[in-house]
């Protein structure tokens, strides 16, 4: 594990977190970092989503370190300092879905090196957490789980997502197939075209005003609208997803009054098929909790953190230490 940056807007505090390089079994270069507790009683596996980088995640792993979890990310393949895997750096891509799960792997083997103390929990943030849905089902090493506004179908109207599985098998055969997918955001990354006002991310102007300011500021670091296969391959992946049985352990999700990116249709759908769910709705917000408002914010994380330890006390906590992963 070499070192690598982690990287500071002027007037941030030095960086707590420790990053350094994994590499997949596949030669897929990843950078991860590490949030150390000064009294740990567990650990936090956070999955970010889509476009997203390990610095965004800053304030909530410190909040989790204050609270007793070590925490340990990383970006997963095709954005933030992770290997990008075609030639225009720009679109977000994926060859399969599943391969993301290979970059899973290398972030529990390198906390099992690390030594992060048990037990182990997952947050993870929309496409974290169709990631995360796919990593359970392998036998992740977790007693508990916690989703952000989970990607386990995406808000469109069936008509149009039939018409995207149409133009994506378009592409597919046209030679367009890494070009940025019709209605996706193009070149350019959403948060440097959107206005706060018309954001579908949250409601809270500072932590709007945060993440403009690493888009610009790191702008390789950023990517764009997602490829015409990034979709293809979503798109299957959400369907693979929904005939798959629940997980066999507690979990909490988040979902917000003003979703507009993922689906709460396939959420609230996945929470009745799961035993040991709970549905949390937060009013007022949009696609991000742990980057809204303090209200919603504070009332979603401090819900994560009871979920996490009452998880930890249960007796025989199912699926404690993992044997697929």
């Amino acid at each position: 594990m070499t070192p690598a940056e982690f990287r500071t807007l002027p007037g941030d505090s030095p960086p707590q977190a420790k990053a350094f390089w994994l590499r997949t079994e596949d030669g897929v270069r990843l950078r991860a970092a590490l949030w150390r507790s000064d009294s740990p009683q567990g650990s936090v596996l956070l999955f970010p989503g889509r476009t997203e980088y390990i610095e965004k995640y800053d304030p909530v792993a410190l909040q989790l370190n204050a609270a007793g979890f070590d925490v340990i990310s990383a970006d997963w393949r095709g954005q933030g300092q992770s290997d990008r895997l075609i030639a225009d750096p720009r679109p977000g891509h994926i060859a399969h879905f599943l391969d993301y799960q290979r970059d899973v792997i290398e972030l529990v083997v390198a906390a099992k090196e690390l030594g992060l103390p048990r037990p182990w929990h997952l947050l993870a943030h929309s496409m974290g957490g169709a990631i995360g849905f796919a990593a359970l089902q392998d036998g992740l090493p977790v007693v508990s789980a916690a989703f952000s506004a989970p990607m386990w179908g995406l808000n469109r109207t069936w008509p149009v997502l039939q018409l995207a599985r149409l133009i994506t098998a378009l592409a597919e055969k046209t030679g367009y197939s890494e070009c940025p997918a019709p209605g996706s955001g193009g070149y350019d990354p959403f948060v440097l075209r959107a206005s706060f006002r018309k954001n579908l991310l949250t409601t809270d102007g500072p932590r709007w005003g945060r993440i403009v300011a690493e888009a610009a500021s790191w702008p390789e670091q950023a990517i764009g609208g997602v490829s015409n296969h990034w979709l293809s391959e979503a798109l299957a992946e959400c369907t693979r997803m929904a005939a798959l049985p629940s997980p066999a352990l507690p979990a909490l999700v988040g979902l917000g009054s003003d979703e507009r990116i993922v689906s709460p249709d396939a959420i609230r759908r996945r929470v009745r098929m799961w035993p040991e769910a709970r549905l949390m709705l937060l009013p007022g917000c949009r696609h991000e909790p742990m980057m809204e408002r303090d209200r919603i914010r504070t009332l979603f994380l401090d819900a994560v953190l009871t979920h996490f330890r009452t998880a930890a006390q249960r007796p025989d906590p199912p699926n404690g230490e993992g044997s697929g992963i």
